[in-house]
């Protein structure tokens, strides 16, 4: 589903990103590590379109979008999520979950007058999100302000409203910093369940290798803008490079 080959991408003389080479296929969770610094979060803001790859490919279900736009690869399936969730803290936990969907009639400039053309579209989205948010455990918070939400529930949110946008492809950017271990284990076993039933395919930037080795297909490792390492979980632990970058052994 997703391909890159030889990415990089360079701050003035940082090397950020050196020829990563890395594939996600459809339905799998991949797993994305390495030490503060390594690059991850660049290259998933390179993958949803935030920043631009100063050389190499990136390719989405075979079409190359490595130039594109953000919108342009929103639209086309692939949605990422922040390691601080990007949320309108303004507006409700439900609101929130409603400015993804693709399509809506009332965001028309010449329909939205007319009421009556696009409401009951707007009370099946708002059917569908309340939906998700009672799978993700925070339907109770429906009307509750994003600022007022838990920092767990906020992580949950995030997640939900990357959900609502249709999404094939998650990029997901550390879904449980900051979050309580029991809650962390949650929010994975989410992941699962959403990859299990609707067939999603995860790419996810993780610190609690604890947590991440349970559930991923495989890993990437990543450091100083290298991938280091590519393999299952136990393949990974005994990788001895791995080893020295972690634990100095």
């Amino acid at each position: 589903m997703l391909t890159l080959t030889n990415v990089t991408k360079s701050f003035g003389q940082l090397r950020a990103v050196d020829g990563v080479s890395l594939t996600a296929p459809a339905g799998q969770v991949i797993g994305l590590i390495g030490p503060n610094g390594s690059g991850k979060s660049t290259l998933l803001s390179l993958i949803a379109g935030s920043q631009r790859a100063d050389s190499g490919q990136i390719l989405f279900e075979g079409h190359d979008i490595t130039h594109l736009a953000t919108d342009q690869i929103f639209r086309q399936g692939l949605v990422r999520s922040h390691q601080d969730p990007a949320l309108f803290f303004r507006m409700t936990t439900l609101d929130n979950l409603l400015l993804p969907i693709k399509g809506q009639q009332g965001e028309r400039p010449l329909i939205a007058p007319l009421h009556h053309l696009w409401r009951a579209e707007e009370e099946a989205n708002a059917t569908a999100a309340s939906q998700v948010l009672e799978q993700l455990g925070v339907h109770h918070q429906f009307a509750t302000l994003a600022a007022d939400l838990s920092g767990g529930q906020m992580k949950l949110l995030e997640l939900g409203r990357s959900l609502t946008g249709t999404p094939k492809l998650l990029l997901l950017d550390e879904p449980t910093a900051g979050v309580a271990p029991a809650l962390a284990y949650t929010i994975f076993e989410q992941i699962e369940r959403l990859r299990a039933t609707q067939g999603l395919t995860f790419l996810i930037v993780e610190h609690r290798l604890e947590i991440l080795f349970d559930f991923v297909d495989s890993l990437y490792v990543m450091h100083l803008g290298k991938v280091i390492a590519h393999g299952t979980p136990a393949e990974v632990a005994a990788n001895q490079q791995v080893r020295e970058v972690y634990f100095g052994e």
